[in-house]
């Protein structure tokens, strides 16, 4: 690519900036987990750590106790909650999405009939007000109508709640253990009055389990979460329930609620109850993916008998600070920190730990495995179709070695998979969802930012293998469209027409599946080349996008088997496609936007089209809800704003960046644009806030636009990003370490190397 009149770049000398004191920093106090609670952003405002195992947090009811409020588990205008579940996905998009494990609800009042039986959850929930409810990084509190008070922390792995009940009343503790947000295959409690505990576990999985478009595909099980809670205060009364039968007295339970919703689940289902004479008790509670001792000795290692929610906390808090000390900006304004804060955060809530204190976990083949030497951490939880686009890039440049335990578990699990690299994985549990091979860019893309402490080549080939070598599953239709069961659908037929047919392709969108195929293909030639092996033939597969170009109509198509269109076509239509449009998807040409140019019909008419892209006919910028133009609210397309950039035309992409952040990330329950899709959208925002972003979603290279801060720290790279004029938009120049740079993108060296980034705007 030719070097680009741009912006220019100063990076002074490092020893001109002085860094923060880290001990200094607390940006906690800028962090609301209630953004994105409202809108379809699908957050969670509950208790977690760091990449934690459990996040203590409501499940909201709308009067069904087979459904929620929101995909998962909380949404702001429900305001009335059946428990408190251990364990959540942050922002997935299918309702509900995915774990809600084991909701704990504490009740006022006598138990007199089955909780389960309590169908439209009229009876074993309560009403709140925002009012009497605080979220912050590391707890959770809230008060209930009903008079009961929660008020919850978390470690890593376990969690540790205080809950009140009104002096002239009865107050007990229901333990809905089959109640995960999408049912379960079975559920097994067991109280202990002797030792004032109850522990049990949960057999589930079935993320997206509803799905219109293939949900009958994962109503399976993959995974078995155990808890272990102790408590305080001595029992005083306890029973069990299965289905709609309330057993006072017995001190065991089982059954779970099958995968349904409506009538075929309602009334299923088993838990237990314990009551306390106190008008105060504390829980105590661990979890575990390998087995109740594990669960035990997790509790154990990370909250001490006599600790209280005030210390956990804390504790909390601090672990938190830390964590978000990974960028530190100063200036702007407060909702501006606020904004930019609580999407880090978000970011940081995954990938999720898995594994036990003493390094087992369960595998993809529901096996209990062990951590191999070197390996801190078994994560779980990747959706790979959004994540790949920019947070598996923000995770390496930010925490390199979490990005590489990370990358090490996903070749975990695909290896325990038959091979496969899944698009989804749900804890340990391939699910199938969404399209192309996003594993390759994410893999590779965080080993150029740096992720190195992972078995790179053992990755290498086993994806190579995934692209190249047939897989039976990809000839057929199950759990298709949306979950298709292959991972690269009829693959021979690929290779042999150079494009996915769309009707013989077994996929979600033949044209879509072309297209992702392309950028896992450029990925796979990117790690290649790192790695000395050849690239050749998977840098000319990387342009096969070029086959569901029509030149006819100017936009991406998908192609039948026998070379002819698929007809009638509209832009607008997403025939072809996986959630998007083929105006979206024309433009998903990341790492040749030269090429895409050049089949538009050259640079200026590029730039033309992606002006009316970003524009209505009227002048203003479109936000979402035309299928003809730019839509912030999902993955697709969230890097066109730089495409500028690659068409001589910097100044627009300062503008557009700019102005797509300001007009659909706020702060308040509906400030962010869309699904947060695992910290997707957060991390496109922290991107834009920093003043770049992912050239291609394989490489370091990054795309400079005008920084939203005068001065942001990267203590992990040694990089100090100074934005004299900021938040002015156009960018005057660039210097890096002291030397003018004239392209509108930094070369990798950039974030391996760090230094001074000076990019001046007015």
């Amino acid at each position: 690519m030719r070097a680009l009149p741009v912006v220019l770049v100063t990076v002074l000398t490092a020893a001109l900036v002085a860094p923060a004191s880290a001990a200094a920093r607390d940006d906690t106090r800028y962090v609301d987990p209630l953004i994105g609670s409202a809108g379809g952003g699908n957050t969670y405002p509950g208790a977690v750590r760091p990449f934690g195992m459990i996040s203590w947090s409501p499940t909201s009811t709308r009067g069904d106790q087979t459904n929620t409020g929101a995909a998962n588990g909380y949404a702001y205008d429900a305001t009335r909650v059946r428990g408190f579940s251990l364990t959540h996905v942050n922002g997935a998009g299918c309702h509900p999405g995915a774990a809600g494990d084991v909701p704990i609800m504490p009740h006022v009042g006598a138990i007199t009939t089955s909780p389960t039986a309590d169908t439209k959850d009229q009876v074993y929930a309560s009403d709140f007000t925002h009012a009497d409810e605080i979220a912050e990084p590391g707890r959770y509190r809230v008060g209930l109508k009903s008079g009961a008070k929660a008020d919850l922390s978390v470690t890593t792995r376990a969690g540790i709640g205080e809950f009140a009940f009104p002096a002239d009343n009865t107050g007990s503790l229901l333990f809905r253990t089959s109640n995960s947000l999408n049912g379960s295959e079975d559920a097994e409690t067991t109280i202990d009055p002797a030792t004032n505990s109850v522990h049990g576990s949960v057999l589930t999985g079935a993320f997206c389990g509803r799905r219109a478009n293939g949900g009958v595909n994962n109503q399976k099980t993959y995974y078995r979460l155990y808890f272990t809670a102790s408590f305080d205060r001595p029992i005083t009364a306890y029973g069990t329930w299965v289905n709609s039968q309330l057993r006072p007295g017995t001190t065991t339970a089982n059954g779970g609620e099958g995968y349904l919703t409506g009538s075929a689940r309602a009334g299923k289902g088993s838990g237990g109850y314990v009551s306390f004479a106190d008008t105060e008790v504390t829980t105590r509670i661990g979890i575990s993916y390998t087995s109740a001792e594990a669960a035990k000795r997790n509790l154990t290692a990370e909250i001490p008998k006599r600790a209280t929610v005030e210390d956990v906390a804390k504790e909390a808090r601090k672990a938190w600070a830390k964590q978000l000390r990974a960028v530190e900006i100063d200036g702007g304004t407060a909702d501006e920190r606020k904004i930019f804060y609580t999407a880090l955060y978000h970011a940081f809530l995954q990938p999720n730990v898995a594994s036990d204190v003493d390094g087992t976990y369960l595998g993809s083949d529901r096996k209990v495995r062990r951590l191999a030497p070197g390996q801190k951490a078994q994560y779980g939880n990747f959706s790979g179709w959004d994540q790949y686009r920019a947070h598996t890039q923000l995770l390496a440049l930010l925490e390199p070695q979490v990005a590489g335990d990370y990358a090490q578990s996903l070749l975990n699990l695909a290896l325990q998979n038959g091979g496969v690299w899944d698009r989804w994985v749900h804890v340990n549990g391939p699910t199938h969802v969404m399209t192309g091979d996003p594993s390759a860019p994410a893999i590779a893309g965080m080993y150029a930012m740096g992720a190195k402490n992972f078995n790179v080549k053992a990755a290498y080939d086993s994806l190579l293998r995934q692209a190249t070598v047939p897989h039976p599953d990809g000839l057929s239709d199950k759990g298709c469209p949306g979950q298709c069961e292959g991972q690269r659908p009829n693959l021979a037929e690929h290779l042999r027409l150079n494009y996915a047919p769309h009707d013989t392709c077994h996929c979600w969108g033949g044209a879509a599946e072309t297209l992702e195929d392309a950028v896992a293909d450029q990925a796979l030639a990117d790690l290649a080349t790192r790695l000395a092996r050849p690239a050749e033939e998977l840098r000319k597969r990387a342009g096969w996008w070029r086959n569901t170009f029509n030149p006819a109509t100017g936009y991406q198509q998908a192609r039948k088997a026998d070379g002819s269109w698929v007809a009638p076509f509209n832009p607008a239509s997403d025939q072809g496609f996986a959630q998007g449009s083929s105006a979206t998807y024309t433009w998903m040409v990341p790492h040749d936007i030269a090429g895409l140019a050049e089949a538009m019909g050259g640079e200026d008419v590029a730039a033309s089209r992606l002006d009316a892209f970003f524009h209505h006919a009227d002048g203003s910028w479109a936000t979402g809800g035309d299928p003809l133009r730019y839509d912030p609210t999902n993955e697709p397309g969230i890097h066109t704003p730089w495409i500028y950039n690659e068409l001589g035309r910097p100044h627009q992409t300062q503008e557009t960046v700019r102005a797509m952040a300001r007009l659909v990330y706020r702060t308040g329950p509906a400030g962010l644009p869309g699904n947060d899709d695992l910290g997707t959208m957060s991390a496109w925002y922290v991107f834009a806030a920093l003043g770049l972003y992912p050239r291609t979603p394989s490489s370091a290279e990054l795309h400079v636009s005008s920084p939203m801060f005068p001065k942001a720290r990267i203590a992990q790279r040694n990089i100090t990003i100074l934005a004299p004029g900021a938040p002015d938009i156009y960018v005057q120049n660039v210097r890096w370490n002291g030397r003018e740079h004239t392209q509108p993108w930094l070369p990798e060296s950039f974030v391996h190397r760090g230094g001074i980034l000076r990019v001046e705007v007015s």
